[in-house]
Parts: C-alpha cells; structure tokens; sequence
C-alpha cells in the first residue's frame, strides 16, 4: 500500500514539474500582474532566459540586410512618433532662421527638409540654412536630417548658380557627367546639402514631353553608363542620391508636375528598356531610388506608381533586389492631388513600399499627413513590421553618409 501511495503522488509531481519548466515558474497568481509591471518587472519564460533572443533579430524581421548595431539599437529606441518623422522629407517657406520649419524640427524628430529655389538666395545663405537644421538636431538629440535639393543641372537646378552646370543632354560623355558631378559635390557638400533628389536616369524619347533635357539619352545604354558614372562619382564625394524616376518616366504622357501621366510601354518593354539604367545605378551602389508619379501597365494604368506595391515592392525589391531607400516623388503633385488626398497617399505609399514621403507643402498638408501615418501605425493599418524596415533603411543610409557617428 506505501509503494502504491508513493508512486501515485509521484506520478502527480511530474507533470506539475513539466508545467513550471515550461512556464517558466513565473510569480503565483496571488502577486497581482500591476505590482509586477510597477516593481519594473517581466514574464520571461524558462526558454527565453536560457536562450535569449539574438541581438539583431529585430531588423532581420523587418527584412533589411547589413543593418550596423548602433543603428539597429538606435532604432529600438525611438518611440513611435519619432521614427514617423523619420519617414518624411519636407519642403518649406522661407529664405532664413524665422521659418517656420525649424520650430517644427525641434517638435518632431523629421528626416529630411528639402531646399528649393524659392528657399535660396546665395550660398552663405543656403548654409545657414542647411547649419541651423545641424544645431537644432544636436540641441534635441535628434537624428541628424538630410538637407536635400533636385540638382538636376543647369537651368534645371533648383539651387541656380551652383553645380552641375550642364543639363544631362549638353553632356558629352560620362565621363564628362562624372566631372560635373564630383564638382557638384565638392561644392554642395561643404554648404551642407547632404543629399540630392536625382540624378534623372530616365530613357529619353524624340519630343519627349516628361523628361526633356533632363534625360542624358533616348538610348538605354548609353544612359546606364551615364548613371554608372554619376552615382559613382557622387558617392566618392559622400553625397546621398535618389535616382529617378523608377520605374522610368521618360516615355510618358506629360510631366507628373503638370497632371496624371500614363507611361505606355508593357512591362516587358520597360524591363528591356527603361530598367536598364536603374540596374546599372543599383550595381553602382545608389543609395536611395525616387518613385515615379506615372501611371504603369502593371496597374492597370489608375495608381501613380509611387503609391503601388506591384512597383515599389514587386519591382524594386523583389525583381531588382533593391535594399536602398524608396522615396516617392513629390506628394503635392497633381497625380496624387488629382487622384486622392495628401494624407491617403501618404498611407497608401508607405504600406505599398515607400521608405521616405516627400512632400513640398503646404505647411496643412505635412501635418496631416503625419498624423494619418501615426495613426495608420497605431491602428495597424500600417504594420510595425513595415515602420521598422523604412526606419532601419533611412537611419542605415545616414550612417553611410557620416550623419550618424
């Protein structure tokens, strides 16, 4: 009788020993769960305390390679407002240190301003300009922002006076593309534009309504070459670039700064054609790639192209195997205005693949369209997942670029 009572309450230790190693023997229901969470503590299972997570598993979910640890841990510690600012690049009013965009820096954590011809008078200017966005970072403990311009070169820069010199058809050569654009970066680089909005890398047509001047060829190839160079040559001077405009705007209807635009070549015709120099700028390590506002066939010719995943993600990361940042083009063009609202796109561009939104103005419009960005987060409409992989690819790409030590 003592041997059957003995092996019946072992048989009864068993198991409860099985379910405290499994859970881990985690506190007794009698300590309430609030004075835990108070007392700064946490439910850790037995596993997890025996294997801890790895370090970098964080960015390996979001999907985004060769992520540095002080940027991955940079990252985890931003609080959800701040890596929404991350995701935005800002145009602004105002010629000095009075515009209103630099009391929106020191409120929001924001990742980039955007400085047009309407921002700049001369150099000294432009770098004070480009010095305060520096300070204010510091004063904050922000991430230090991009200060970018479209120096798509001559009378289409948007910064006249400074280089390139030549709009890419006066070009002669790459090579000659590549001096012009290792002088642009000489110069723009100590004024403090970190980063620009291009180069054009479209494929240009005879009366080409889209792109005009800006395209270096109609040819495919011989704008690969062009983009080779350029990228390579701005990267040597440590300034970011965006090649534009994916997946090739050079055959289109019109500009996107005029209207909606459609793009009518099939996908395996820009696949021979106008992904040829996009290939060649990635494989010249091109750090950023600025989404096309046109209408493609992939759908259906009715979502501007910086607002479809089948582009920004199909497309570019997938098929092209891109692992740069994806910023869309303008947000206040009229493709988008025409089409939706600032806020909606601004959604939709982020869940489709975008990394960065920029967004020229008003003032109303970046406003509403980062609180519909936070909320999308907050709400899961936008996933953490996606917040996190745009975040690590726009912190990766500023410590690239020296922004981040």
């Amino acid at each position: 009788m003592r041997r059957q009572l003995l092996a019946a309450l072992a048989a009864l230790v068993v198991p409860v020993a099985v379910v405290v190693l499994v859970t881990g023997g985690d506190d007794p229901p009698s300590v309430p769960e609030a004075g835990r969470q108070a007392a700064g503590e946490r439910r850790t299972s037995f596993l997890a305390r025996v294997i801890p997570p790895e370090a970098d598993a964080p960015e390996r979910a979001a999907g985004v390679q060769n992520v540095p640890r002080g940027v991955a841990e940079l990252a985890r510690r931003l609080p959800t407002e701040r890596k929404v600012a991350q995701l935005f690049l800002l145009g602004f009013q105002g010629t000095d240190l009075t515009s209103p965009i630099f009391r929106q820096l020191r409120r929001l954590d924001i990742g980039g301003l955007v400085v047009g011809g309407e921002n700049y008078t001369d150099p000294s200017q432009l770098a004070s300009l480009a010095g305060e966005a520096g300070v204010i970072a510091r004063d904050e403990r922000h991430v230090p922002p991009w200060v970018m311009a479209a120096q798509d070169g001559g009378e289409f820069n948007a910064l006249p006076g400074l280089p390139p010199a030549s709009a890419a058809s006066d070009l002669a050569t790459p090579a000659q593309a590549a001096r012009e654009a290792s002088a642009a970066g000489r110069t723009l680089r100590p004024l403090g534009v970190n980063g620009l909005l291009g180069p054009v890398v479209d494929v240009g047509v005879a009366e080409d309504p889209a792109v005009g001047p800006r395209a270096f060829s109609d040819e495919p190839q011989p704008v690969a070459a062009y983009a080779d160079s350029v990228v390579r040559a701005y990267r040597r001077e440590r300034v970011f670039t965006a090649v534009k405009h994916f997946p090739g705007l050079g055959s289109a209807s019109q500009s996107t700064e005029q209207g909606p635009a459609q793009v009518g070549q099939s996908p395996e015709e820009l696949d021979k054609r106008d992904l040829v120099p996009f290939r060649a700028a990635i494989d010249a390590g091109a750090p950023a790639v600025l989404l096309s506002h046109g209408l493609y066939a992939a759908d259906d010719f009715v979502v501007p192209g910086s607002l479809s995943r089948r582009i920004a993600t199909d497309l570019l990361r997938d098929k092209l195997k891109f692992q740069g940042v994806a910023i869309t083009d303008d947000l206040a063009d009229p493709p988008i205005t025409a089409l939706g609202t600032v806020p909606g796109s601004a959604v939709q561009a982020i869940r489709a693949g975008a990394d960065m939104l920029y967004l020229s103005g008003p003032a109303g419009d970046q406003q509403a369209a980062y609180v519909a960005v936070l909320r999308a987060v907050r709400s899961g409409e936008i996933s953490r997942a996606r917040l996190d992989q745009a975040v690590l690819r726009v912190l990766s790409a500023k410590k690239d670029y020296g922004l981040i030590r």
